[in-house]
């Protein structure tokens, strides 16, 4: 008799953790596990690439609360986690305050949002063998859910996360297991919950080589013409502070301030921080240089077509872009975020440099000029087999 498995996730909206979602429903054992998948709000790009053997449960409006606008929800009757919503704003600011923390109340108010409108939504009826809450804060499925097992997964370093660790610690509690990416990721979370050592899974995310090359070849991004007249950067992610974005585009000023005006960066992704970094592209006059492609449903084409990946990012988990950029071949650049070296071993498989505009900038400058150095990278990935599809037995056997 199948096993009935339950994922969660917020919407189906281009991101590192809804791909890492989509390969690892593409690699599923259907013959063994019924997968039923809960998404708050049935919207984003990815909808249409969840394999058909999911099944995608219908959509309450009640959950399609969390990322939109309160007075959109207030119109539509959403009552009490409108004003939940609100009040929670408020409090977040206060504690974010106290603190002074740098990122603001976002995540703090993300979590107090949560806790408390699971108390107001309705309850899945169906009773889980297992219940994974794939995207954080995970109130909903220790809340919502009836499972035998429930586990939790973590994406990011929470050593550098701007959070309520008691309130989330409350929650992590409430789980059999919590699933790690990476042991980087696993040592980042440690710090703020030692506690939480012995439930602790490492399952990486899970990755499909011949899907990405397959993707990869779909349409071009630049012309022949344009690919010998320039050298061309490209970095996948949300425009967030947390990538570095605008430490990217002081550098590329730097970089063309030393002469090498040739060098063009690509941004693929969208966010809500893509105004400020609008206006750090024009205060530093880099319109035709530095280039937001925007969303991009596929963006394995764009990294297939780059000279040079970068992940200029302040903090991470494990980025999938990185494995990513390494299965097409590419040369790699990671600003050293704490987590940087459970991804690239440096000078094998890509290149770390220090965390500031003027380290991006010097990295970048070396692998710019070092053609042998990028021949080096990528000969050293060209016949690594990047397949993991192994890792989902780790997963298999908790049920």
């Amino acid at each position: 008799m199948k096993k009935d498995i339950l994922f969660s996730v917020y919407d189906m909206e281009i991101g590192g953790i809804e791909r890492s979602l989509i390969n690892m429903l593409e690699s599923f054992d259907y013959e063994k596990y019924n997968v039923d998948l809960l998404i708050f709000h049935h919207k984003g790009d990815l909808l249409g690439q969840i394999p058909d053997k999911v099944n995608i449960l219908p959509q309450d409006s009640k959950y399609t609360v969390f990322r939109r606008p309160v007075v959109q929800c207030l119109k539509e009757g959403h009552i009490s986690t409108s004003i939940i919503r609100l009040l929670s704003r408020a409090v977040a600011e206060i504690k974010a305050k106290r603190r002074n923390l740098t990122e603001g109340s976002g995540y703090i108010q993300m979590q107090l949002v949560m806790k408390y409108c699971s108390y107001v939504l309705t309850k899945q009826k169906k009773y889980y063998d297992l219940a994974i809450s794939y995207a954080w804060p995970h109130d909903i499925i220790s809340n919502n859910v009836e499972a035998a097992k429930k586990i939790a997964w973590i994406h990011t370093d929470y050593s550098e996360l701007e959070i309520d660790n008691k309130l989330d610690l409350a929650v992590w509690n409430k789980f059999d297991h919590i699933v790690s990416i990476s042991d980087a990721v696993t040592k980042a979370f440690l710090t703020q919950y030692p506690s939480l050592g012995k439930k602790i899974l490492l399952i990486e995310n899970i990755t499909s080589p011949a899907f990405i090359k397959k993707m990869a070849d779909e349409l071009p991004l630049l012309s022949d013409e344009e690919r010998d007249s320039s050298f061309n950067i490209v970095s996948v992610g949300r425009l967030s502070y947390v990538k570095g974005f605008d430490m990217a585009v002081q550098a590329l000023r730097k970089l063309h301030d030393r002469g090498f005006t040739n060098i063009k960066w690509y941004i693929v992704g969208y966010g809500g921080y893509e105004e400020e970094l609008r206006g750090h592209i024009r205060q530093h006059q880099l319109e035709d240089s530095f280039i937001l492609l925007g969303k991009k449903m596929n963006p394995y084409p764009y990294i297939k077509a780059c000279d040079l990946y970068v992940q200029p990012s302040r903090y991470e988990g494990k980025a999938v872009t990185v494995t990513e950029a390494k299965i097409l071949g590419k040369p790699i650049l990671l600003t050293q975020y704490p987590t940087a070296h459970s991804q690239i071993e440096e000078g094998i498989d890509g290149m770390i440099c220090d965390l500031s505009v003027e380290g991006i900038a010097n990295g970048v400058e070396r692998l710019y000029k070092n053609n042998q150095l990028r021949e080096i990278l990528i000969n050293n990935i060209k016949d690594k087999d990047f397949g993991n599809h192994e890792e989902l037995h780790k997963l298999y056997q908790i049920i």
